[in-house]
């Protein structure tokens, strides 16, 4: 999908709020307080229309910390894939690239979203961190002039004389040099987003250092962090959520 049709499909999610999968959301459009701010956060609550809960786990467990990722993907797809049914793979927030927080269950419970090959598991990683999913393509391969998606080389993303629709690093990533950017609407949610969690859960607005923040971090001190992480702290390979093309200095200063 290119990027500028991108607006479109995430308008036809939230007017029929249905996925790729055929599956059909209540959207409910609500505000929470920040506690200790005098600020509010705007979402939407996404729950199934029929109901179903098995895509997540109805257990509370205390939270240490927050993981990011992004879902390599578009909303609705993001959506489908995050609420399958019994499949327990899922997070309870997915910030769509117009600003949107969906929130798809109590982020007091808890599922699967780091894998099977996680530092520290899957399970007790999933029990005592709150996942944030951020809607976005991912890295992006070059054929000829065009961006493509890791999905197919005719899945053209964006032409090279579009900057503001990637990112590219003097220094591969993983391998890779070129990233979707994120829109400034998810910065600004994911910034208020952070507030609100890390002050209902009593977590430390604190990041991991600039050396250890990219890459895989030992078990015992990953375990221990009380704070904001992402994907890639917990995998040494696979994964590309979320890296150096990510304005992380936007983050940390909002």
């Amino acid at each position: 999908m290119k990027a500028t049709s991108i607006a479109k499909h995430e308008k036809s999610f939230f007017n029929t709020g249905r996925d790729t999968a055929g599956k059909e959301f209540i959207l409910t459009p609500g505000t929470v307080p920040i506690q200790g701010s005098g600020l509010e956060m705007p979402y939407v609550k996404c729950r199934t229309k029929n109901g179903d809960t098995s895509f997540y786990v109805k257990e509370k467990h205390p939270k240490n910390q927050i993981v990011l990722h992004y879902t390599a993907g578009y909303l609705k797809g993001d959506v489908a894939a995050l609420s399958r049914p019994n499949h327990r793979v899922s997070v309870p927030f997915i910030i769509a690239r117009n600003g949107t927080i969906l929130n798809m269950w109590s982020s007091a419970y808890w599922a699967y979203h780091l894998g099977s090959r996680a530092v520290g598991g899957n399970t007790s990683g999933g029990r005592r961190t709150i996942a944030i999913e951020m809607s976005n393509i991912g890295f992006l391969k070059r054929i000829g002039d065009n961006l493509v998606t890791v999905y197919n080389d005719k899945d053209v993303y964006c032409h090279i004389s579009e900057p503001q629709f990637y990112t590219k690093l003097d220094t591969p990533f993983r391998g890779e040099h070129y990233f979707a950017t994120h829109t400034a609407k998810q910065y600004k949610s994911l910034a208020l987003l952070l507030r609100y969690l890390t002050a209902e859960y009593d977590i430390p607005s604190t990041f991991l250092p600039e050396d250890k923040r990219y890459g895989i971090v030992a078990e015992d001190e990953l375990v221990n962090f009380r704070g904001i992480t992402s994907h890639v702290n917990y995998r040494s390979s696979g994964k590309w959520d979320i890296g150096p093309a990510f304005d992380w200095d936007q983050i940390i200063r909002a």
